[in-house]
């Protein structure tokens, strides 16, 4: 029989974020896969192993996913990843892939959930701490309230037409397009809070559109309210 597939958000980088059902699945399963050729060394294996030790006397599987926007180097990673994790389901092993903050936001997990699900595999999603939520939380700030509306728009894309919506906008994945986002947002009349590095050592708050730094890394995100509006 063939083993389960868990897809396991482990929150934003605060190992205190992580759901009891994640650390329950992940004690659980036989085998701990993340994303990298060093699994151990990345951001949500770390996570995850503070806040649930267990999983350091597991089996690790790390499966590389390129950071690229080429179509088909994306869609070849997707289908070795896919296939690796289809050799551990078929020996009858539950595998537990961890991601930050949730499967279903901008994660690269997600491509490889829907290709083992399509194989037939069983699978399941288990949700985490967004980083749009923690940061909100650590600013002490509403999202939206009444009838504000909330818009999550990937950074790293043309975001100038984003930015005339209504309500609140969550600019996320900024990373290394963050000098271009921060010349339109200088541009823009509104109020602007950056949060790098949510709940991990190296966490940073700036306000004010000027303030923003160009070098800020890839876990950073920024919440963009019209003026006037309670930040």
């Amino acid at each position: 029989m063939a083993g389960k597939l868990y897809g396991v958000g482990v929150g934003p980088g605060d190992p205190g974020l992580l759901t009891l059902k994640a650390i329950q699945v992940m004690e659980a399963c036989d085998v701990i896969a993340a994303p990298g050729k060093e699994p151990e060394n990345t951001v949500a294996y770390q996570i995850a192993s503070s806040a649930c030790p267990a999983i350091q006397k597991k089996g690790i599987l790390g499966i590389h996913m390129p950071m690229t926007k080429d179509k088909e180097r994306l869609k070849k990673s997707h289908a070795d990843g896919a296939r690796i994790l289809e050799e551990y389901l078929d020996q009858g092993r539950t595998v537990a892939f961890l991601t930050l903050g949730d499967p279903t936001v901008y994660s690269t997990y997600i491509y490889l959930h829907n290709i083992v699900k399509e194989a037939g595999y069983e699978t399941e999603i288990v949700s985490g701490v967004t980083s749009f939520c923690a940061a909100a939380a650590r600013l002490e700030m509403d999202i939206a309230s009444k009838a504000q509306q909330i818009h999550i728009i990937p950074a790293s894309y043309q975001i100038e037409e984003a930015l005339l919506l209504p309500g609140t906008k969550v600019l996320m994945k900024a990373g290394g397009k963050l000098p271009e986002v921060k010349e339109v947002l200088k541009h823009h009349p509104a109020e602007v809070t950056m949060v790098e590095n949510c709940g991990m050592e190296q966490e940073r708050i700036y306000y004010g559109a000027e303030q923003i730094p160009e070098d800020a890394g890839y876990y950073t995100l920024l919440f963009v309210k019209e003026e006037g509006e309670p930040l």
